[in-house]
């Protein structure tokens, strides 16, 4: 389907582009990549994402952030709306709507989704991350890739390989990697600032989340809780944990980590890892989320985090 994409995005004088709720690496690098693209072919081009309408601090550095519009500002009835790095409409939010109403609605995404979305689905589930399609899809464009399009993208390959570690890295991702460093995207200054900047208050709210880590040994999960009053004591925002996963799933006597972050308004936000033995990306998908067999997330309301961690560690065995 990449041909019948390309051909639609080619043909529209003006673009919608869309990513998902919280839009992490992936998500946006790969709509900023192909907005500045197409803004450069001499394109009309907005771009947006539902509430909250705001960036993770990590990934502020992006270049082609001027193409974000709220989300009241995007275009209620598209002529060619692409969304990117999301399976179905819930998870943009409340451009699901725009979505519905678009003339065309392309799709790109290397998530496998259990039902069917949008009119042109480029989406390949062997790819490891929606970057890969997009670089794919500017070159059957035509479309030249210049350093600040292949910063985007290089930062989505990056955050959605986990740092190419994922058993999702495949030859052709460190392939597309590679042409996009020539190109002139930098790894060290993306994983500098994905990576290795945070302000001092994360320290004591993963500090907090840490202290309340339990291992289930039978089943081999670690779980914890991060809450929002961590975070107001702490003086960060979500934005600022999007890295804590990483320090949960470290326990080598667990092959799932999950990671409940628990809101005020009620809601419990699932972030799900697998060493490979369990595919969360099912699990996820049985509570309402999706995401792939290593990596995947879900949203349940009305539940405490520590039911949700419970009912997860239950269900594990059912994925293997």
């Amino acid at each position: 389907m990449r041909k019948s994409a390309a051909d639609a995005i080619r043909k529209a004088s003006k673009l919608a582009l869309a990513c998902h709720v919280g839009p992490d690496g992936d998500a946006l690098g790969s709509m900023l990549a192909l907005g500045m693209a197409a803004r450069n072919a001499g394109k009309e081009v907005v771009a947006s994402f539902g509430t909250p309408f705001e960036i993770a601090p990590p990934l502020r550095f992006l270049p082609g952030q001027d193409l974000l519009v709220p989300p009241a500002q995007f275009p209620e009835k598209p002529e060619v709306m692409v969304v990117f790095d999301a399976g179905s409409a819930d998870r943009l939010g409340e451009l699901g709507s725009n979505a519905g109403d678009a003339d065309t609605l392309v799709v790109v995404d290397h998530h496998v989704s259990t039902e069917e979305f949008g009119d042109i689905p480029y989406i390949d589930s062997t790819s490891a991350s929606t970057g890969e399609l997009v670089h794919a899809l500017l070159l059957e464009l035509g479309w030249p890739i210049d350093a600040e399009i292949a910063e985007c993208l290089l930062t989505a390959i990056i955050t959605d390989t986990g740092r190419f570690q994922y058993q999702a890295t495949a030859p052709k991702t460190l392939r597309t990697a590679a042409e996009l460093m020539e190109a002139g995207a930098s790894p060290s200054k993306i994983t500098q600032n994905v990576y290795e900047k945070t302000p001092f208050g994360y320290l004591k709210a993963a500090g907090a989340a840490l202290t309340r880590a339990t291992l289930y040994p039978e089943e081999g999960v670690v779980a914890t809780v991060i809450t929002e009053d961590d975070l107001d004591e702490a003086g960060i925002d979500w934005g600022d944990t999007d890295n804590l996963i990483d320090w949960i799933r470290l326990a080598e006597e667990a092959d799932v980590a999950v990671l409940a972050k628990s809101f005020k308004d009620g809601r419990v936000k699932l972030s799900l890892r697998s060493r490979g033995a369990t595919d969360v990306g099912a699990l996820a998908r049985a509570l309402g989320g999706g995401g792939h067999r290593l990596a995947a997330g879900a949203t349940l309301v009305g539940e405490k985090p520590e039911d949700v961690i419970a009912k997860v560690v239950s269900m594990v065995g059912d994925h293997r």
